[in-house]
């Protein structure tokens, strides 16, 4: 099976996921550069992807969308395609993959209920939501193609986005030394302290590093680092709120050093060759963990207990016995805590991005 002309790329789930999808876009893109690939999202996680060159067009669902709504974007992109590529094995997304293309393809689950999945679809993986990196799983897809595997995970801007961000620093992002930190995640349970984030600042500005912080417009999230900001009194940059992911992926790519949570942010530092410091709780490293630049393996980059290094990216793990769980949070759900990232200690996390400052010199730029 090679890749025909028209490609719908799949990506129905949530941001992180999306931008683990660009490894299989520039794949497809290389094997076909004529060929017109878009992808079909749900709607607020496209930004991720705006700026990326391997694509058409992105086309947007809303995730609580009423029947209506899907029943007329199927209409719209019915067999408009040669090909379909879901990259999750749920119900949705496999059913837009068999009625937009001609041929369809994606992962499927080992239970008996994904039967129906797999006589729809014209090929599929097994899908493995424990051992297998996401970012090998949707390679897996590109092997149905007997292509070539790109395992870059991509992220982009525009030149307007380096003006923009230029505009809001009050330093020049070119040549004075800076960090990003992005304290806030989605979901409780993959936070650290507000504490921890007050101590790690106050000590890398008194290192002489510059530190901005990222963060999305969500008012519980503008609040949260406005109150570090408050704490610190210092000269920290707040652009929570401010960027889009396009202007936050220059903003990084400049950075002497990142540190945040299990968030989309930090899949994009990590991707750029930012040396990254990922605070990682119950989150499981050999599915999620940050894809270093420049591996490309078919195995996972960490294993999955204990804190590691791989490449540009340091990924820090509390150190209880149930660590990683796989849970979320300590409650068993998304608004609980991880008592794991609770009691990670300052001391520890200021020794880990002393360490990554030391790895400075891996940053592609």
């Amino acid at each position: 099976m090679s890749v025909p002309e028209r490609v719908l790329v799949i990506a129905m789930r949530r941001i992180g996921d999306v931008l683990l999808t660009t490894p299989l876009i520039r794949s497809l893109r290389s094997a076909r550069p004529e060929a017109a690939i878009d992808v079909l999202v749900f709607e607020g996680t496209e930004g991720v992807i705006a700026a990326n060159g391997d694509i058409r067009r992105v086309l947007t669902v809303p995730e609580g969308a009423a029947i209506g709504t899907h029943l007329r974007m199927l209409m719209a992109i019915l067999r408009r395609y040669d090909l379909a590529v879901s990259t999750q094995p749920g119900d949705r997304p496999t059913f837009y993959a068999w009625a937009a293309g001609k041929r369809a393809v994606g992962p499927v689950e080992a239970s008996a209920g994904g039967f129906w999945k797999r006589w729809l679809l014209s090929r599929w993986i097994a899908f493995d939501n424990r051992d297998t990196h996401t970012v090998v799983m949707n390679l897996r897809l590109a092997e149905l193609f007997g292509i070539e595997r790109k395992f870059d995970v991509v992220v982009s801007w525009r030149p307007s986005d380096e003006s923009r961000v230029s505009s809001m620093l009050a330093f020049d992002p070119a040549s004075e030394p800076y960090a990003v930190f992005h304290p806030f995640p989605k979901f409780n349970y993959k936070m650290w302290t507000r504490n921890g984030w007050v101590g790690l600042t106050r000590y890398l500005l008194g290192r002489g590093l510059r530190v901005v912080f990222t963060g999305s417009g969500a008012p519980e999230e503008v609040s949260y680092v406005r109150g570090i900001g408050d704490e610190i009194r210092g000269t920290a940059v707040n652009l929570t709120g401010r960027t889009s992911l396009a202007e936050t992926g220059f903003l990084l790519s400049r950075a002497r050093v990142y540190a945040g949570p299990d968030t989309v942010v930090t899949h994009m530092a990590a991707a750029l060759g930012v040396p990254t410091v990922a605070l990682y709780g119950p989150t499981n490293p050999v599915k999620w963990g940050p894809w270093p630049k420049g591996h490309a393996s078919d195995s996972s980059p960490y294993v999955m207990k204990g804190s590691q290094r791989v490449g540009n990216v340091i990924l820090l793990q509390g150190r209880d016995d149930c660590v990683p769980c796989r849970e979320e949070g300590c409650e068993r759900r998304i608004d609980s805590f991880s008592k794991c990232l609770l009691e990670l200690p300052l001391e520890g996390v200021i020794g880990v991005v002393e360490e990554a400052l030391g790895l400075e010199s891996l940053k592609v730029g």
